[in-house]
């Protein structure tokens, strides 16, 4: 029985290593992009609604996948461009939970969380004009809220949303400022 059970868990490391090896292999350079902090730019589609507010003929006049057009967000490639951004007036949209907010935040960042934009975005859109540039940003690399809250933000009208995907982390590492919180 020991014998037996000593196979099992030998061919599932066998397994297990061959399996990351090959992965790693097909994805050297994605590796190497996200431990080194650079920007991985999304492949996954990004769709909202038409910007035109006019319905076509026969249509219900709702938001359904069918009425959805592609919409391409620009993402900064680097920390450096955000920053540069910022300092020309460039608004950051904290799209975290308000209590990660608190916690901590990039400096002059306003809070827009993604899961209360629809209580929020009146007001939002009351205090930003829509000339001007947004940044978003939430928890770094994998979380989708930022993008989310991109696609939500030009569907409603603003013309140039950027996305930050290093977001906190990121931008923490690389030893900035974090207003609010526990410095």
């Amino acid at each position: 029985m020991q014998a037996e059970y000593r196979r099992i868990v030998l061919e599932a490391a066998i397994i297990f290593l061959l399996g990351a090896v090959l992965g790693l292999s097909f994805n050297t350079r994605l590796v190497i992009d996200a431990f080194s902090g650079k920007v991985v730019a999304s492949t996954r589609p990004v769709l909202a609604p038409p910007s035109s507010g006019t319905t076509p003929a026969g249509s219900s006049g709702t938001t359904g996948p069918e009425a959805l057009a592609p919409v391409a967000l620009p993402f900064p490639t680097m920390l450096s461009e955000v920053r540069e951004l910022v300092e020309a007036g460039a608004l950051l949209v904290d799209a975290r939970a308000h209590e990660f907010y608190l916690e901590g935040h990039l400096p002059k960042a306003v809070s827009l969380p993604l899961g209360e934009v629809d209580e929020q975005l009146v007001e939002f859109m009351q205090s930003v004009p829509k000339k001007t540039i947004l940044i978003t940003y939430c928890n770094g690399y994998g979380c989708p809220d930022s993008y989310d809250l991109g696609v939500r933000l030009m569907a409603e009208g603003y013309e140039d949303v950027r996305v930050y995907e290093g977001g906190v982390p990121e931008w923490r590492d690389s030893d900035l400022p974090i207003e609010g919180g526990v410095q």
